[in-house]
């Protein structure tokens, strides 16, 4: 049953080749799926990860983040994965390319492990929005007090939320290359955060190509779609654990986040106003929080 799963969520391989390797029926093969299937949700919770209270080991032993990062716990961002969906609801789950797709919102550890996972929410949602719904939900994502993750641009510059200086270069491809040093304090902050905040973008890169089933839309009801991403997240960071590789290659992964502008547009945050009530306070507070931050940089860095 376990080879089976396996061999359709990591191969996508259909029913048809699972029978003809197994030598079970249709119905045997789409039972056991879904018991396993069922299984790795049961105890998915328990294999996310958690934050630590100490610092994390790729900040505490990088001179380049540390003091400046030692209260990040990760990196938070969404990413869009191919789905099916039937009813008057399917132009909500088109997103911004015109594929019919959902916004999955992920939080991961600097070991590339999920600490949060929320599926299932309409590829036309903004990533804002994700946040703000896996906030407000009973069993939603949790920041430690006094801890913070690194975002996007896509994101409210809060201070559970540190996001990068705006109209500032920012990709790592604007700082390659002879003559591309950072030329100030602010952009030596964004080259920094955004060395930090790639872990995202390769736990993206390392999940999709392990699972190779979310390349195209699986051929499953919606709501098995979404809770699937939650089982493979769970069954990564087993993998992670027990097998400490990733030894296949990564495709790169276009996101909205990974525009290829060298600068960071400064209209991003326009859907936000309706989110936060207090949302031009904590952008103040986390913007002069984040310019003492490069400040410090910059001071120790000359």
């Amino acid at each position: 049953m376990l080879a089976a799963f396996l061999q359709i969520v990591g191969q996508n391989s259909r029913y048809c080749v699972i029978r003809k390797t197994f030598g079970r029926s249709q119905f045997a093969t789409s039972e056991n799926f879904h018991k396993v299937f069922r299984a790795l949700n049961t105890i998915a919770s328990e294999l996310l990860g958690k934050p630590g209270s100490g610092v994390p080991s790729k900040i505490r032993e990088s001179t380049r983040f540390y003091p400046y990062f030692k209260d990040c716990i990760g990196a938070i961002d969404g990413t869009h994965i191919p789905a099916i969906v039937r009813g008057r609801d399917v132009s909500n789950y088109r997103n911004r390319h015109g594929n019919i797709s959902q916004n999955v919102l992920v939080a991961c550890n600097f070991d590339l492990e999920f600490m949060y996972v929320l599926s299932g929410r309409e590829g036309s949602a903004h990533d804002s929005k994700v946040l703000s719904d896996a906030l407000s939900r009973r069993n939603g994502l949790k920041v430690p007090q006094g801890k913070h993750f690194l975002v996007d641009c896509g994101f409210a510059n809060r201070r559970q939320f540190l996001a990068p200086f705006r109209g500032v270069r920012y990709h790592l491809q604007d700082f390659a290359g002879h003559g591309h040093d950072p030329e100030n304090e602010n952009e030596l902050f964004n080259l920094r955060h955004a060395s930090l905040r790639n872990v995202i973008e390769r736990i993206f890169g390392i999940f999709k190509s392990r699972f190779t089933i979310f390349k195209l839309a699986p051929p499953f009801l919606f709501k098995t779609q979404a809770e699937l991403v939650l089982a493979c997240a769970a069954l990564h960071n087993f993998l992670r654990k027990e097998c400490g590789s990733d030894e296949f290659p990564i495709e790169p992964i276009d996101e909205s986040s990974s525009s290829s502008s060298s600068s960071i547009p400064v209209d991003d945050e326009d859907n936000f106003e309706q989110i936060y009530q207090t949302q031009d306070q904590q952008r103040e507070d986390a913007s002069t929080w984040g310019a003492s931050i490069a400040s410090a940089m910059w001071r120790d860095a000359i």
